[in-house]
């Protein structure tokens, strides 16, 4: 791993529980099979902003996210960085190159502190081959995450860029966000240009759509920051015609 990664002694925590999504590979394992899977390998403390792993590297390691956010991106062909998706703990990163063995099919970078447990190709395959259940789960996340890519695609289908900018929003505040009374908050940094990738928009149009939003008491907007005060008011933009 990179020199300026802390490494922590010993990777296995017995018995270990944190605030994990029921959705997410951490959070679906049953406490034995959860223990077994954060035997493997070596826990890593991470600083904000620091590549993970990287679009096109040969590397093939796994890993498991313990705390903290990351962004998940690819390049695209005018040469932007689109914001693809973003995981928190209980998620895993990496699986795609260590199943197939192939380049890595994105990048991915800390938003802010991350604390994971990286694993290697060999011991991850290891494990999903031995542990049925294990096996399971980590099927059953790369299934999400397609059908999450599929439901993204056909959300989008006729949409304009408000409209599309304020799905992506309420899917971001509703899945990693913080509730906040009406609202809720998005504690890690995301920059207009990053919004502009997941919602397919220019920057302008994600300009104008955010302007709108905050006349509208639905957003406010900050450094690299987003607020829902009113998550009614975010839907009706978002699926008010449905």
């Amino acid at each position: 791993m990179d020199g300026d990664a802390r490494r922590e002694a010993n990777g296995r925590r017995p018995g270990e529980v944190r605030d994990w999504p029921p959705s997410s590979l951490l959070g679906g394992l049953g406490p034995a099979d959860r223990d077994l899977l954060l035997a493997l390998g070596t826990r890593v403390r991470y600083p904000p902003d620091k590549v993970l792993m990287r679009e096109a590297d040969r590397t093939d390691f796994v890993l498991i996210l313990l705390d903290g956010l990351v962004k998940v991106t690819g390049h695209a062909d005018d040469d932007r960085d689109a914001l693809l998706a973003v995981r928190m703990g209980g998620d895993v990163v990496g699986e795609f190159a260590a199943v197939d063995g192939q380049p890595r099919s994105a990048t991915v970078t800390t938003c802010g502190p991350v604390l994971a447990q990286s694993v290697t190709r060999a011991d991850f395959l290891a494990c999903t081959r031995d542990e049925p259940r294990i096996s399971h789960a980590v099927n059953r996340t790369v299934v999400a995450k397609l059908r999450s890519a599929t439901t993204h695609r056909v959300n989008f289908t006729g949409c304009d860029a408000a409209t599309r900018l304020a799905r992506v929003l309420h899917h971001l505040v509703m899945t990693y966000g913080e509730r906040a009374g009406e609202g809720a908050v998005i504690r890690w940094p995301i920059t207009q240009p990053e919004l502009a990738g997941l919602a397919a928009a220019s920057e302008p149009s994600v300009q104008k759509a955010l302007r709108r939003f905050r006349d509208l008491g639905a957003v406010t907007t900050g450094y690299r920051s987003i607020r829902v005060d009113s998550l009614s008011r975010l839907s009706d933009i978002a699926f008010g015609d449905r």
